[in-house]
């Protein structure tokens, strides 16, 4: 197909998603950039697909298996034919994808930042105004305060900040874990602010967490969109979508994940913006119980951006993370 070519807009294309609030949000944004690029000539299906980080909600995500929970069965439903396109939230993806399939288009990134949300009891003790200060963070929790959170990276920062906080685990999709925060059963808890922001609950959080502090997980806020590789339609209908800023920053923090071989078994986060035509990439590996913990950072043009996330994750390993890597895979 080539580029003046229009793409076959007969045929249906089939969305693959998760049945989550969130995630079919994303997939019913994406239907509609498409349908709004491609006219309501171009019929687009969800396919509802269960993963096996749907099925089990009764284990943290890092005994279970870690990233690819929530992408594999999705993953093989597109490598067989049976889906056209995946939307995934990229954070979700492992560093490296199933045999045949691609990346093929990154659209606008969302607020990359982690979110404090706090429960009634302590907003009304922290925010006697009404609205949290704008400096609230992390440290701003009393002692003994408990946290919910199922992700050993938002654990294990929130520990080195202020290590009075009791972790307690949270799994569910955002409306439940709110409804948890808001029966009581936790103090505050974490989120990510993209996926606030796209369920139109930006009104819950209290903080938007300083990446510089706090720092997000490799690709948070970004979406990725994948096909088979071999798919010239599909890469053609999505083309319009594409944003070259989400892209480049991806290209930084997924290579980031690829050298370490990262994923929800180690408390790891990496963080790529562009400020003054540089891309500054910083990323942090810590134990889970907040120390040590290693940063490093590396700051250079765009077009080596995944050198740029390579050069950063070897950094860590070498100021001593590789450590904690094989501590912690020693463990599991």
């Amino acid at each position: 197909m080539t580029a003046s070519t229009k793409p076959d807009l007969d045929r249906p294309l089939r969305i693959g998603t998760r049945a989550s609030e969130l995630a079919l949000w994303q997939a019913h944004h994406i239907r509609d950039r498409l349908r709004a690029e491609w006219g309501d000539g171009l019929v687009v299906e969800l396919v509802h697909i269960t993963t096996e980080g749907d099925r089990i909600q009764d284990r943290p995500l890092n005994q279970i298996g870690g990233k690819g929970l929530f992408v594999n069965a999705i993953e093989e439903q597109l490598a067989a034919g049976a889906v056209d396109l995946a939307v995934h939230s990229m954070k979700d993806l492992p560093g490296r994808l199933h045999p045949g399939l691609a990346i093929v288009c990154t659209p606008p990134r969302e607020d990359a930042r982690d979110a404090l949300v706090l429960g009634p009891a302590l907003r009304a003790r922290l925010c006697p105004e009404g609205h949290a200060p704008s400096d609230l963070s992390i440290q701003s929790l009393p002692a003994g305060a408990t946290l919910g959170t199922t992700s050993l990276r938002r654990g294990a920062l929130a520990l080195r900040l202020n290590p009075g906080l009791q972790i307690r685990p949270l799994r569910g999709n955002v409306p439940t874990r709110l409804r948890k925060l808001d029966a009581g059963d936790y103090d505050a808890i974490l989120l990510a602010t993209a996926g606030l922001v796209r369920l139109g609950l930006a009104d819950r959080i209290d903080a938007r967490l300083d990446p510089e502090q706090f720092c997000p997980a490799a690709c948070q806020g970004i979406l990725a969109l994948e096909s088979r590789a071999d798919d010239d339609r599909v890469r053609a209908l999505v083309a319009p979508l594409a944003d070259a800023h989400a892209a480049t920053v991806a290209a930084a923090e997924r290579a980031f994940l690829a050298r370490l071989d990262g994923g929800c078994q180690v408390p790891m986060g990496c963080h790529a913006e562009l400020r003054d035509d540089l891309l500054h990439v910083r990323g942090v590996i810590t134990d889970p119980g907040g120390r040590p913990c290693f940063t490093a950072a590396r700051v250079g043009p765009p077009a080596e951006a995944a050198e740029l996330g390579t050069a950063v994750a070897e950094l860590l390993l070498r100021l001593g993370a590789d450590a904690v890597l094989a501590a912690l895979a020693h463990k599991t």
